[in-house]
């Protein structure tokens, strides 16, 4: 069984396709093709799976895997995450342009360029992806990963710049300005039209 130095997700298994032990497979390339394109997969455990045959059907894959040899091999595959090592994945091509693996360990830096913590996790519940911080040494820290409330990610710097008000850090200092009835005032929800607040946890209103 390999161990993986800095695992990259690449794709979770789904369901069998038929009875000859195919499984649809979700994917995060591009091209939901090219997985077979990096060599050997790995489980979180280290097992190893070669893939024999890719196919594309719409967003997912349709895989054949060594490893699979019938329809009830591929039924006990379902749910299993695959990974392989970030040094075997290709350099970004555009300055803009990062594999989230790049961005764990990174240090939080407001708009001061003041120090707050560092990136833990990159996460994803189905509404887009939100970055775990720990700030202050409180670890579980969460806010939306959107341009307004990461403005910079300087991966060859080592850090990130996060807006804390747009990442729900802090309060907007205009909200006491608000007369009682508006609809972003304490006690009356979310406002609809405004900025995105990031989860209940980090400070905003989720």
């Amino acid at each position: 069984m390999a161990k993986l130095e800095n695992p990259v997700q690449m794709a979770v298994i789904g369901a069998p396709h038929g009875i000859k032990g195919e499984l649809r497979v979700k994917t995060f390339t591009g091209d939901p093709e090219a997985l077979g394109d990096y060599g050997p997969l790995y489980t979180q455990d280290g097992r190893a799976f070669t893939v024999l045959s890719i196919r594309a059907a719409g967003a997912m894959a349709v895989v054949r895997f060594a490893e699979a040899k019938d329809r009830n091999a591929a039924e006990a595959l379902t749910g299993t995450e695959l990974f392989v090592d970030r040094s075997v994945l290709p350099e970004p091509e555009e300055e803009d342009e990062f594999y989230h693996a790049d961005l764990i360990g990174l240090d939080v830096r407001d708009d001061t360029g003041a120090a707050l913590g560092k990136v833990l996790a990159v996460q994803n519940f189905g509404g887009g992806d939100i970055l775990d911080l720990m700030i202050g040494g409180r670890k579980g820290v969460l806010i939306p990963f959107t341009q307004a409330a990461v403005p910079q990610v300087a991966i060859s710097e080592g850090f990130i710049r996060v807006d804390p008000v747009a990442a729900g850090l802090v309060e907007d200092d205009n909200d006491d300005d608000r007369p009682p009835d508006h609809p972003d005032s304490e006690g009356e929800g979310p406002n609809p039209s405004g900025r995105p607040r990031g989860p209940k946890d980090a400070g905003g209103n989720r």
